[in-house]
């Protein structure tokens, strides 16, 4: 049943998305449209709640358990990166806003981008770890929890290696291949005065 439900919430969570977008620009109802956009943390609260009383009834930790508690944390994480996204695309193309700028494609101000994605991946492992913790404490017994340690793990591996990569913009920051970067127009006038 958690499995299915985390399956509902994720599908929910775009059907509200096209919901609040279909509203504010479509129909020209932005209070409501924003209503529907402020909807969606409940279904994050509706997993959650529905987690702990499967827990509560006896339900043996299990993954199940542990992919809510990293699904909770991905949508606290990165939900509103995604929802602004998808609103700003929707202003452009439906509103007749100017088209949203994309990430920055080259150099520092792309690791920059690229740190605070991440941050975004730290919060969910935090988020996660925390809620895992908590069905450790609520369900007591450490012998039959260790499938919620394994998930903390899990989500620290991938905060990790998704802390590698961004970290790898930085050490390797890509080049602007038409030389815009800081040291491209430098070059092109040094070469111009020879």
């Amino acid at each position: 049943m958690i499995v299915t439900l985390i399956v509902v919430c994720e599908i929910g969570f775009w059907v509200l998305l096209a919901a609040g977008v279909a509203f504010r620009y479509l129909l020209r109802m932005p209070r409501t449209g924003l209503a529907l956009l402020l909807c969606e943390p409940l279904l994050e609260v509706v997993l959650l709640v529905v987690t702990a009383l499967d827990l509560k009834n006896g339900a043996d930790p299990s993954a199940k358990h542990g992919l809510a508690a990293l699904y909770i944390g991905y949508t606290v994480g990165h939900g509103h990166r995604t929802v602004k996204w998808l609103d700003g695309h929707a202003a452009h193309r439906l509103g007749g806003a100017p088209k949203p700028a994309g990430p920055p494609r080259y150099g520092m101000a792309r690791a920059r981008h690229e740190g605070a994605v991440w941050l975004g991946t730290l919060v969910a492992a935090v988020v996660a770890t925390g809620l895992l913790q908590a069905a450790m404490w609520y369900v007591g017994d450490p012998g039959r929890t260790t499938s919620l340690e394994s998930w903390q793990a899990t989500a620290w591996r991938a905060a990790g290696i998704h802390g590698l990569i961004a970290l790898s913009y930085a050490i390797w920051p890509k080049k602007d291949p038409a030389g815009a970067g800081p040291a491209g127009p430098e070059k092109e006038k040094e070469g111009a005065g020879r």
